[in-house]
């Protein structure tokens, strides 16, 4: 068993009362992630090709939609991580409006400089990167026309 790794049933039961609450109330959720900025992200499965809904914490660093890969400092990425990296065509809710976006993973040089204003901007993400040896990717989520 990995260190640091969450039960996949239970991220899975979690993560479904956040979608429910989050489409129930326009985007809003309460709890630990109550006043954060939360979005429904759906990939395509990297092995399934099926439909994966994860709720995440996002923010915008210099004008750019940015998610990131922290799975609460697990020693590996989340699983959306790699279904991005497979497929970057994915479909986005944020608050009552609904798009679809493609994926650039930062690289390394653009994720190191925008690493430190994610951390000003969410500090709790510099706490899961030390608890890990892996550097957590950031992605940027560019709308599609």
């Amino acid at each position: 068993m990995t260190q640091n790794m969450p039960d996949t049933e239970t991220i899975k039961a979690f993560n479904q009362s956040i979608v429910e609450e989050f489409r129930a109330n326009d985007g809003k959720v309460g709890g630990q992630f109550a006043g954060a900025d939360l979005l429904l992200l759906t990939t395509t499965g990297a092995k399934s090709g099926q439909p994966r809904l994860t709720p995440l914490a996002y923010l915008r660093i210099d004008g750019k939609l940015i998610i990131i890969g922290s799975f609460a400092g697990a020693d590996v990425n989340p699983a959306w991580v790699h279904n991005l990296r497979a497929n970057p065509a994915a479909h986005v809710e944020i608050g009552t409006e609904s798009f679809d976006v493609v994926a650039r993973e930062l690289p390394p040089a653009e994720r190191d400089a925008a690493f430190p204003k994610v951390t000003a901007a969410a500090p709790g993400f510099g706490d899961y990167q030390a608890k890990t040896t892996r550097v957590i990717p950031l992605f940027e989520l560019q709308p599609v026309n």
